[in-house]
């Protein structure tokens, strides 16, 4: 399981150095393969080991075609999806296409979401920080049930 946020930087080809708290059991779980696609709601990326991609897959496999929103996320999740494999100093290959998407350029934060990585922009990062806290802190939102029995 995958969690805290880590600040980590892009070099110059696109790459990015896996924590070494993580390369261990990102080893062992899935021999360093890991699949990266576009997080449709946030200008972020989402990162899944392979085991856990493919419990995704599944998921969308069972999705319709003829439904055009289910056709729609297919479409964005499997179309930007890119099959990154850690090379022997525990470095992933982060696309062009993807690294635009979410504006990656140098700094970057690394954000463990239990099951996946989150990988933001650094100054993107911190903002949704803070725009989640203004909104947690003014209480101007609706609980679900799931939060409704949340408790810390």
């Amino acid at each position: 399981m995958f969690r805290g946020a880590t600040t980590l930087s892009l070099d110059s080809k696109g790459r990015l150095a896996i924590p070494a708290k993580y390369r261990q059991a990102l080893s062992l779980d899935c021999e360093g393969k890991m699949v990266c696609t576009i997080d449709i709601k946030q200008p972020c990326l989402l990162l899944y080991p392979l085991p856990e991609w493919q419990i995704i897959e599944q998921k969308l496999t069972r999705l319709s075609s003829m439904n055009p929103a289910e056709r729609r996320l297919q479409r964005l999740l499997l179309g930007h999806a890119d099959d990154c494999e850690m090379d022997k100093n525990g470095r992933l290959l982060i696309s062009a296409p993807l690294r635009q998407h979410a504006g990656l350029e140098k700094k970057l934060m690394l954000v463990g979401q239990l099951n996946k990585f989150e990988l933001w922009d650094e100054d993107a990062w911190h903002d949704q920080v803070a725009q989640d806290m203004d909104v947690e802190r003014e209480g101007d939102f609706t609980l679900n049930e799931r939060l409704e029995d949340f408790s810390l």
